[in-house]
């Protein structure tokens, strides 16, 4: 069994973590429009292909674009593309907007947007899922491409949010024809550098401890009715939750995206901040390796106790979410049943229900699989808060049924990377369904992972395979009758509950903090985009 032990003193962590901060602002004044933020989480790569994590969205978001843009209300509209058409089931039309310049000066045109489908198809891209069913891009003139799709997709638009359009001559000159292999952590010029489109371009990349990003002078949007005043952005990554509130508190930092929910009642009493709240299009949930034939981090010898349904039945009766929502999550969440939340397009109200809180039929159920005694298991959790926190609280629950549970808590850097190596017997993560229908979260999650050549299964790190749910899902990809389609949703919702492929724990509220200078625009992927912040 592998345990991570960290051993510090609190005061000189704390000195430490000051001195980091001290020395990552220089110290020094900054001009009236430059923001400071905060977070926890550190971007991990610049390649807007490489993966498909949200600390890494909240930096390339800013960077680079796509096709398509969400206003503030969240609607698509249009984006590098000024328009689209649909004129048969296997083509989708896009007229490119003309004039556009990306960061180094150099046009953008149709040969980015076919560079970029391939380099987002390759096998190592994470971001396949944003073009769901596209086979190729055909470039038809210099501002005309049409998608050519191998199966029809009624929510491709949906889907190409999160596709970015990337210069075929930057890459080509730098030697990032393909796209950075984050699994294997390997280091390329485009993880460390980036051209895109976007309004705020990359002057400084340090990571761990500074990205420095300055308002790009020659953005084709610059007159938008939505910009803010924003000339610079400083994202810090502050480890430390009493860290990052002092720095707020002090006005060392502007905007906090994650104080810790223990904080937020006192951050709403403070005259000089203001806290924004909004329920995330995220869920948390926890999985099982449902896969090998012994779990690697267990006292189980053999066998997988969670390849029994009734011992993932056991979970699921001892996790108590209220009792979580209440001490942990201080009620900035909403526990719940469903592997999407509200809102998502094929959500529906019955999927809600949870397993009731019964630790005596859990232990029965124990029983009942062949372990009257229980077991042991490695937890694996992201060291980012609440998630630390929630996989201490979930370990009591589970012990007091028999699953001797020990949490390892993993810098999130390196956590990512272990999941994707199934280097897993039992985790907790969360899931956004970041084009707000349900097909994103179901085939990441839930689809048999096939490998790097199909846009199934990226994030089944459990490798949950059923082929009723592979067989549904598939249906969903093509099925234009959107009644059909939601139906189809459904069932494979409620599979999941029978199943208990995954157990979702809750949505989470997500709180933003900030100076009272500071305007910000929630929105419900938990993403800043900073080109709408104003400060006065």
């Amino acid at each position: 069994m592998m345990n991570f032990v960290f051993k510090f003193h609190p005061r000189a962590v704390f000195a430490s973590l000051i001195a980091c901060l001290c020395s990552a602002m220089l110290c020094t004044a900054v001009s009236a429009n430059t923001l400071r933020y905060a977070s926890q989480d550190d971007p991990q790569t610049l390649d807007p292909h490489a993966a498909n994590l949200l600390p890494t969205t909240r930096v390339i978001a800013q960077i680079y674009e796509s096709l398509v843009a969400r206003d503030q209300q969240f609607k698509i509209v249009p984006g590098l593309a000024l328009w689209w058409s649909n004129p048969d089931s296997k083509t989708w039309r896009f007229k490119l907007r003309p004039n556009v310049k990306f960061h180094d000066g150099s046009p953008f045109t149709a040969d980015d947007v076919v560079f970029s489908v391939e380099r987002a198809l390759h096998p190592q891209s994470q971001l396949k899922a944003s073009l769901v069913g596209v086979a190729t891009a055909k470039k038809i003139d210099d501002f005309t491409v049409d998608l050519i799709m191998k199966d029809p997709n009624p929510i491709l638009i949906n889907n190409l949010f999160l596709f970015r359009v990337m210069s075929k001559i930057w890459a080509t000159k730098n030697g990032a024809l393909a796209p950075q292999n984050y699994k294997a952590s390997e280091d390329t010029f485009a993880s460390r550098n980036a051209n895109g489109t976007g309004p705020f371009m990359v002057k400084l990349r340090q990571p761990d401890v500074k990205t420095v990003l300055v308002a790009n002078p020659n953005w084709w949007n610059i007159a938008s009715t939505e910009k803010g005043n924003i000339t610079q952005v400083e994202m810090l990554p502050i480890k430390s939750n009493a860290t990052r509130v002092a720095a707020l508190l002090s006005g060392e930092v502007d905007f906090v995206l994650d104080p810790p929910q223990q904080d937020v009642a006192r951050l709403k009493k403070e005259a000089n901040i203001r806290v924004s709240e909004g329920s995330d299009a995220r869920i948390q949930y926890f999985a099982f390796d449902q896969f090998r034939d012994e779990l690697l981090y267990s006292s189980v010898k053999g066998k997988n106790p969670f390849k029994d349904l009734r011992v993932r039945q056991a979970v699921a009766h001892a996790i108590d979410a209220s009792a979580i929502r209440q001490v942990v999550m201080r009620g900035l969440s909403i526990p719940t049943g469903s592997l999407v939340p509200e809102g998502t397009q094929g959500y529906t109200k019955d999927v809600e229900k949870r397993l009731p809180v019964d630790r005596e039929k859990a232990k029965a159920l124990l029983t009942e699989a062949g372990y009257p005694t229980g077991f042991s298991v490695t937890l694996d959790c992201g060291i980012n808060q609440p998630a630390a926190d929630i996989c201490q609280a979930a370990a009591s629950m589970l012990s007091q049924v028999g699953i001797r549970t020990t949490p390892n808590i993993v810098p999130l850097a390196n956590y990512f990377q272990k999941l994707q190596r199934f280097d897993t017997s039992f985790y907790l993560l969360s899931w956004g369904t970041s084009t707000f229908d349900a097909l994103d979260t179901l085939q990441a999650v839930l689809e048999k992972n096939r490998g790097e050549q199909t846009t199934g299964g990226d994030s089944n790190y459990g490798r949950y395979s059923n082929p009723k749910m592979d067989d549904i899902i598939g249906k969903i990809k093509v099925e234009m009758d959107m009644k059909k389609r939601n139906l189809l949703i459904h069932d494979a919702l409620v599979l999941n509950q029978t199943d208990i492929a995954t157990l979702p724990l809750h949505q989470p509220v997500i709180p933003w903090a900030m100076r009272k200078n500071v305007t910000a625009v929630f929105t419900p992927n938990n993403v800043p985009y900073f080109f709408r912040f104003k400060m006065n």
